[in-house]
């Protein structure tokens, strides 16, 4: 592999493996909300925010970390405003500590909040407007969970950026992944390039996994896959990834590393791989490699779908996990592109309706999905091409794939999102 191909394979593993503390959107939310009191210098009176759709619908449902429970939009803009760390991004809810999270609660009680769709066009965007006396300020965060977009002050532009939805903030080209370069970039990957990165996804994620198992959080998928059908190593993979969700879904503090913009997906890409290498006695070396697939495919499956659709992402994640394990047993780039392809035709059906606690089980329903690509595969069989969506070549289904969450599911995704609004009502 050539170096500067190789240098874009581990800076996008840097720009994807982030630590979150909660839920994406709402951390996102978050954050734009310190970011606007920061900007305004003092404790906001009355505050606006303008999300779009796709995150309103990822907001709704979901508890935000340091509240005491509280869900959705406000929620998520009164713990920025009242506590939020805005330099430190999507932890910016991470210095928290029990003593001021009361601050969160008050200010929720005694500050207006107005909450409306945006009318940007953009599928991500958060919009957040506060004032206070005669101080105003305004921030825009577009396209991604970090992409400020604008920041203005009293009326003085402090930052603008030209941003359109096909044109996405300086990052590295995704476009450049294949599953043939990525399965190379494993085998020769210098190990101390990503092992921070990896070190941190391993230490985090297993970490929430394990409080899902022990607490009560959600709907306790985890525990119940774990009740109901034991302890082999199939059975455990899909486990311990649900049990993350189910933590991080109802509020737990624990961070974790994400993966697109995702900490379900984030998990569900690295904990089956993981549990896979516990109970294969992997050497560390080999666990490295096979997480770098495991990512790289998640992201490579997730880059013409986009952040947001009404095409759940632990679905892609579930392939990439698949693609990990097969790498932990030998499987190189055509066992791999195999094991993609099948899981791709089980379980490409999967909406998305928002971040809750039924995430788990799509988790579980994705981690099944993989392994079940992976033991075909390992079996000698496998769906062809002309068997619905899949197209003889990988490369060809994962655009498939694409073109389906992309466009094919936009009216999807607008009708999920009236259904959630007209349920709320």
């Amino acid at each position: 592999m050539d170096k500067e191909l190789y240098s874009t394979y581990v800076n996008i593993l840097k720009e994807e493996l982030v630590p979150a503390m909660g839920c994406t959107e709402p951390i996102a939310i978050a954050y734009g909300a310190a970011l606007a009191r920061q900007t305004l210098g003092r404790l906001p009176q009355r505050v606006e925010i303008a999300v779009s759709a796709n995150i309103l619908k990822n907001v709704k449902s979901v508890v935000v970390p340091h509240t005491g429970g509280l869900r959705g939009i406000a929620a998520a803009v009164a713990a920025g405003i009242a506590v939020g760390d805005a330099d430190r991004q999507l932890e910016v809810l991470a210095g928290v500590t029990q003593a001021n999270e009361p601050r969160i609660r008050a200010y929720w009680d005694q500050t207006p909040i107005t909450v409306a769709l945006s009318e940007s066009g953009y599928i991500f965007d958060i919009q957040v407007r506060v004032q206070a006396e005669d101080q105003t300020a305004f921030v825009q965060i577009s396209g991604s969970h970090t992409n400020v977009i604008r920041i203005v002050r009293n009326g003085e532009d402090l930052l603008k950026q030209d941003y359109t939805e096909t044109v996405q903030a300086e990052r590295e080209d995704r476009r450049l992944l294949t599953v043939e370069r990525i399965v190379e970039f494993a085998d020769s990957v210098h190990i101390e390039d990503v092992k921070e990165t990896l070190d941190r996804q391993i230490q985090m994620n297993m970490a929430i996994a394990q409080e899902g198992l022990r607490g009560s959080w959600g709907a306790e998928i985890g525990k119940v896959l774990q009740n109901a059908y034991g302890n082999d190593v199939h059975n455990r993979a899909k486990a311990v990834a649900a049990a993350g969700s189910d933590a991080r879904m109802s509020g737990c503090e624990l961070p974790v590393v994400i993966n697109s913009g995702s900490g379900n997906q984030g998990m569900t890409a690295s904990l089956p791989v993981i549990v896979y290498a516990e109970e294969l006695k992997s050497e560390p070396e080999l666990l490295y490699r096979a997480l770098v697939v495991s990512n790289l495919i998640t992201i490579h499956l997730k880059t013409d779908i986009g952040c947001l659709s009404a095409y759940c992402g632990a679905t892609s994640a579930g392939c990439g996990a698949g693609a990990g394990i097969a790498y932990l047993h030998g499987g190189r780039a055509h066992e791999i592109s195999h094991t993609i392809v099948n899981a791709v035709a089980i379980n490409s059906g999967m909406i998305c309706d928002g971040a809750k606690a039924s995430c788990a089980a799509k988790i579980a329903s994705a981690v099944e999905a993989g392994l079940l690509g992976w033991q075909m595969q390992r079996n000698g069989t496998q769906f062809y091409g002309g068997d619905g969506i899949v197209v003889k070549g990988v490369e060809k289904t994962i655009r498939n794939v694409g073109r389906i969450a992309r466009d094919g599911m936009a009216e999807t995704d607008r009708e999920i999102i009236r259904i959630m609004i007209d349920g709320s009502r």
